[in-house]
């Protein structure tokens, strides 16, 4: 061991070999010192850490509840009455087919005012319905009188009705019965 002599230099070592007459420098690793947290990328994780945490654990708002619609109560039309609730005025839509008074509100674009179909609400539709017909001349026209008794419809015809009838129970609301003024 006495042949060897080493000299330490921050980061580098000398080593001198008395035999061989060389001298030789080996590199040392770098000391280790404490590094500071306030790194770059450190300080972009603990930013993210934080976001993600806070929208983790936020308390959320509560749910609005909507108002739910008023009631529909089942009741009885007559043909005066039930001519208001056509779409106008900010008024339901209700149309009847053999009988049965529907809430057809949700289609207010098909059976509201400038739809296809606004002939028939607030009418009797049963007939129009069964002829695939929107004239006017498909409405009974007095208010005050017998209800249509569809005299006159072919069997094809009244098929057609009552898929319409079908098609209605299906979608809508059935909202009352229509009858004639004083029955």
């Amino acid at each position: 061991m006495a042949d060897r002599e080493f000299i330490i230099q921050p980061y580098m070592a000398t080593d001198t070999c008395a035999h061989a007459g060389a001298e030789t420098e080996i590199p040392l690793p770098p000391a280790t010192h404490a590094q500071s947290i306030a790194s770059p990328i450190n300080l972009i994780l603990i930013s993210l850490l934080a976001i993600l945490a806070y929208y983790r654990l936020r308390p959320t708002p509560a749910l609005a509840i909507s108002k739910p619609p008023p009631p529909i109560v089942f009741r009885t039309f007559t043909p005066p009455l039930l001519k208001p609730y056509n779409g106008e005025n900010n008024m339901p839509v209700y149309l009847a087919v053999n009988g049965k008074v529907f809430d057809v509100s949700s289609g207010r674009n098909f059976y509201g005012p400038g739809g296809p179909y606004e002939n028939f609400a607030g009418r009797d539709a049963s007939r129009g319905l069964a002829c695939g017909s929107f004239d006017e001349d498909m409405l009974t026209k007095d208010l005050e009188g017998p209800l249509d008794d569809l005299k006159g419809l072919g069997e094809e015809e009244l098929e057609a009705m009552r898929g319409w009838e079908e098609r209605f129970n299906e979608k809508y609301l059935v909202v009352g019965n229509l009858v004639a003024v004083g029955g």
